[in-house]
């Protein structure tokens, strides 16, 4: 006769650590425990056995628990707000628990964390159990992020290339053991990827539907790879030939972070723009290869471009800017932190002509006075967030201009700056749900 077996808790957190004891206590983290946790498995809970020669004392009738008396739609919409290893808990406690706590609709999402957790492991026996209905693949599951899980191998993806063919999202951040062979399955079987982010990834250099990652042309018969969401942060080895395969590959990209891919450089960009022109969110920070000229590449975006992140790039100047302001005029955020070259004409160029502008950051731009401040707040009416951290050039005249004419500023960042006590003051007044963070220790 076969019997279902259910994964333990100890997937994710240790038999041994304390307040896991005969299956309850609170959930603790495993990131703090030295060892090992390795995947177990465990027979549905038994029911109660009886002997036909053994009588049992009788004891009165114990009122049933109050979470007993909840419908089954009730218990699987509390256990959907529940943890991989908490579920796994749960369906140890009793058979109906059981029962529930495998309702393929709770198994949309794999979440797990922690580096001393085997991932490779505990995917196997989560995605064996949930094939059982349906041999070799899990039609439900749509989610699975390991970001932390430094045990992850290529070994893990590999299992979830295999068998979870319906896969939508998956998040590997700070996984450095994974390679381009472990990504390229993945992006093979799984059809449907949108979502990925190999964040701290340093091995992960090329993203295509070839093994050879040299291979820069269009897929072959017409091949696309679905991915919209793309993050390569710290993808330190990323190059612009790796970042041309990715774009001819992945030409639905609309969201892409390439921030301290160190290796990147204007060459890098006008591959990207040839192939991938949906971009509404690209940041390129820390890439500090990139100038003027790979700003005049992104500006061919146009409209589409809502959110651009070119902070400590030290070669943009005003020049870069009026390529993405003349072309880009529904820019909702830039974050410009670090661009030294970047002085009040560039300031007032970007007011003028993205006059939709939300969300700024121009910290540590030494050039940039209330003369550029003043342009922006009588342009941008809807500024939000504005941060001018470490600008030498700023004084309490220029926040006065701001304060009295963005009425929804929420977020003011005038810290390392040389103003008043009373600018403080009156920017607190007309902007009343501002929170300004500063440095000057008699405004409270």
């Amino acid at each position: 006769m076969r019997t279902l077996s259910t994964p333990s808790p100890a997937l994710i957190c240790p038999p041994n650590l304390p307040g896991f004891q005969n299956g309850r206590g609170s959930s603790t983290s495993s990131s703090s425990v030295t060892g090992e946790t390795v995947a177990m498995v465990h027979s549905p809970p038994p029911t109660r056995l009886t002997h036909p020669l053994i009588r049992l004392a009788s004891r009165p009738p114990k009122e049933q628990a109050s979470i007993e008396r909840l419908p089954d739609h009730a218990m699987v919409q509390i256990f959907s707000f529940l943890p991989t290893n908490q579920l796994c808990r749960c369906a140890r406690v009793c058979r109906r628990w059981y029962n529930l706590a495998w309702d393929p609709r709770l198994w949309r999402t794999i979440r797990l964390t922690g580096e001393t957790v085997n991932v490779d492991r505990a995917l196997k026996v989560l995605t064996r159990r949930l094939c059982q209905d349906t041999p070799n693949v899990c039609l439900m599951l749509e989610t699975v992020s390991v970001s932390g899980c430094r045990r992850l191998t290529d070994r893990g993806l590999y299992t979830i290339a295999q068998r979870c063919p319906e896969l939508r999202r998956l998040e590997v951040s700070g996984c450095y053991n994974i390679s381009n062979e472990a990504v390229f399955d993945v992006v093979s079987l799984c059809p449907n990827l949108e979502h990925l982010d190999v964040s701290g990834c340093s091995k992960v250099t090329c993203i295509s539907l070839t093994r050879e990652a040299s291979i820069k042309l269009s897929p072959l018969h017409g091949k696309q790879i679905s991915i919209r969401y793309l993050d390569m942060t710290d993808c330190f080895v990323l190059e612009d030939e790796g970042l041309h395969t990715i774009a001819a590959h992945c030409t639905q990209l609309t969201h892409l972070y390439l921030r301290r891919c160190v290796r990147l450089t204007d060459e890098g960009l006008r591959y990207l723009m040839i192939y991938c022109t949906s971009i509404k969110e690209l940041s390129v920070s820390d890439c500090r290869f990139v100038s003027d000229f790979g700003l005049r590449e992104i500006a061919k975006l146009e409209s589409r471009l809502r959110y651009l992140s070119i902070a400590h790039c030290g070669r943009v100047t005003d020049v870069g800017i009026r390529y993405v302001a003349k072309y880009c005029g529904k820019l909702r955020y830039l974050n410009a932190r670090g661009c030294e070259g970047i002085t009040d004409h560039g300031v007032e160029y970007l007011a003028k002509n993205c006059a939709k502008l939300k969300s700024l950051d121009i910290g540590k731009c030494p050039l940039v006075s209330d003369t550029g401040l003043e342009c922006l707040a009588l342009n941008c009416f809807n500024l939000k967030r504005l941060s001018l951290k470490s600008c030498e050039s700023i004084t309490g005249q220029g926040l006065q201009i701001v304060a009295a004419n963005c009425f929804d500023l929420q977020m003011l960042n005038v810290q390392d700056c040389e103003v008043s006590v009373e600018a403080l003051r009156f920017v607190k007044r007309h902007c009343k749900r501002c929170v300004i963070e500063h440095t000057n220790p008699a405004f409270f």
